[in-house]
């Protein structure tokens, strides 16, 4: 485990730089507490402190989370997990409470789906954090209990069953142990005018985070009834989401709006009748994702800045996100309606298709559209002003996903006719988040890079090759940034 060196560490706690925040957290020894290096309160000598990689970490060396600045809700960093993609699926699987209670059988459910054993999913954890899954998954229930108690009106039995305890009495302990308060001495008064089945969260990000960057790019590729842009008269994003549970879709939704000043984002979600708050991590988990609020821009643009250099005329945006999407499905239908048409078409093709396959749901009082299900779009009629050819992909596509509901492996789809790399470079940049993917085979990424590529006289195999290595683990990030600056 390695966490940021220490006079960097001391640096930033002392000036609550909010670009730190979550990438470590500071253990005042002489309180039994830990804090965010954004802390208000009057920070602690330095002699009086340990600095910790997580707050798992900290709250394994018996420390309590402060009250002040809420640990649970800085945002998350996966930096501690270095390059391992199995210990980094594990770690979100885990904070989507893969793992229900406290059994060891879950841990074995939960390495089948990543392909390991149990003994080296210990292992993994061991090395990284220093706890085990178990001790881990129990943390993150605690810090999400503690995060809707105190920013939501769910009934103190709700929360318990949402943050994955079996039973209120166990959760009534585990607070007790934990933070030697009880969950309704945590409780704090929130404004009850919403609905039952809507709560708003704050959820923090690492600044600079170009938010006015991200609505444009999702309005530019909106599908109407699905995405909107303003609500309550604030202006932000808002769309459907539908959630697997038990072979069931789930229909929910949620609208995000910036604060900038205390660099976060609030977020209104609000649950279908048939949706259980117990499926609260998952989706909160899913908008983090889809906004991308976990991405650390300072070392993103350290290993981006050099790119700069060479070619002055390239111009890098700090804050720069990638554009999430609900789903994979989804990411790799857009990706087959973008192929060789402009964005504008796409988009026209893609709100044809939504509107003829996808389905209408109340929700929150308003009529909303829900992306369609592989199953809806493998039975319809794609009739669609395109390629017969093309329209074949999309149904070969649909029937693909339809008949592998739990395949996260896009690669896969090269399989199928009409899906190259592109396509499914694309869905795994957008519908999985992947941080390093460089479409450079994009035209218009080609076209951007190509002062650079004459600069270094290279083939343009050579020349894509040796530019992922160069941007490596950022690659998605440049690609987002490209586009823009095409526009």
């Amino acid at each position: 485990m390695k966490v940021l060196p220490a006079k960097l560490c001391q640096q930033a706690r002392m000036s609550r730089d909010p670009r730190f925040d979550g990438l470590f957290f500071v253990g005042v020894l002489t309180t039994g507490i830990y804090c965010r290096p954004i802390c208000p309160a009057v920070a602690p000598k330095e002699q009086n402190v340990q600095y910790f990689v997580s707050a798992a970490a900290a709250a394994h060396a018996g420390l309590r989370p402060c009250l002040r600045c809420r640990p649970e809700s800085a945002p998350g960093s996966y930096a501690w997990l270095g390059t391992d993609t199995t210990l980094r699926r594990a770690v979100s699987l885990i904070e989507q409470h893969a793992i229900d209670g406290e059994r060891a059988l879950n841990i074995e459910a939960l390495c089948e789906r990543l392909g390991i054993s149990s003994r080296w999913l210990r292992h993994l954890f061991a090395e990284k954090l220093g706890i085990s899954p178990i001790k881990y998954a129990n943390y993150c229930r605690l810090l999400l209990a503690k995060q809707l108690l105190h920013q939501t009106n769910l009934a103190i039995t709700d929360i318990a069953f949402a943050a994955g305890f079996r039973s209120v009495r166990r959760f009534n302990e585990v607070f007790q142990q934990q933070l030697q308060l009880s969950p309704s001495t945590l409780r704090q008064k929130v404004d009850g005018s919403g609905a039952a089945n809507q709560m708003t969260l704050m959820m923090s990000y690492r600044p600079p985070y170009d938010w006015q960057a991200l609505l444009a790019f999702y309005r530019l590729r909106a599908v109407e009834g699905m995405e909107w842009f303003s609500q309550d008269d604030r202006v932000g994003y808002g769309r459907t989401l539908q959630i697997e549970h038990q072979g069931k879709r789930l229909h929910c939704a949620f609208f995000a709006y910036q604060q900038v000043e205390h660099f976060r984002l609030a977020v209104t979600i609000t649950l279908g009748a048939e949706v259980n708050p117990r499926l609260l991590p998952q989706l909160m988990q899913t908008i983090r994702r889809i906004l991308d609020l976990d991405a650390d821009p300072a070392a993103i643009m350290q290993r981006l800045a050099p790119l700069q250099q060479s070619l002055p005329s390239l111009m890098l945006q700090p804050g720069t996100r990638i554009a999430g999407i609900s789903s994979l499905f989804e990411a790799g239908i857009r990706a087959v309606l973008g192929q060789q048409v402009s964005v504008k078409q796409a988009i026209r093709l893609l709100n044809l298709l939504v509107n003829r396959c996808g389905s209408w749901c109340e929700i929150g009082g308003q009529q909303r559209l829900f992306f369609p299900t592989p199953a809806q779009v493998a039975v319809a009629d794609i009739t669609l002003p395109m390629p017969q050819s093309r329209q074949q992909t999309l149904s070969a596509l649909a029937n693909w996903c339809d008949e592998h509901p739990d395949q996260q492996a896009p690669e896969q789809w090269l399989s199928l006719k009409g899906i190259g790399p592109w396509t499914v470079a694309y869905a795994q940049m957008r519908g999985q988040s992947w941080p390093d993917v460089l479409l450079s085979s994009d035209l218009v990424i080609k076209k951007q890079l190509k002062p650079l590529q004459d600069v270094h006289q290279q083939t343009e195999r050579d020349f894509a090759q040796w530019l992922r290595e160069q941007v490596a683990p950022w690659g998605s990030y440049l690609t987002f940034m490209l586009w823009r600056n095409a526009n």
